[in-house]
């Protein structure tokens, strides 16, 4: 997800973003420890999705 689109959410949405997103990158870690992923920059993009989310909310409560 582009940070445009993140900053267009509200907080709710990500903070619902945010459970979600962890949730799903905990479940690729579990699967590539048992089983190698096709693709496991899946995690690595994961994380930078999780960490844009946090930064947008981040900022909103600093310019609050």
């Amino acid at each position: 997800m582009k940070a445009k689109e993140v900053r267009e959410l509200s907080d709710k949405e990500l903070v619902e973003k945010i459970a979600n997103e962890t949730l799903a990158l905990d479940q690729l870690i579990l699967n590539h420890a048992v089983s190698p992923l096709d693709n496991p920059a899946q995690i690595k993009a994961k994380r930078k999705d999780i960490a844009r989310f946090k930064t947008v909310l981040r900022q909103r409560e600093l310019n609050k």
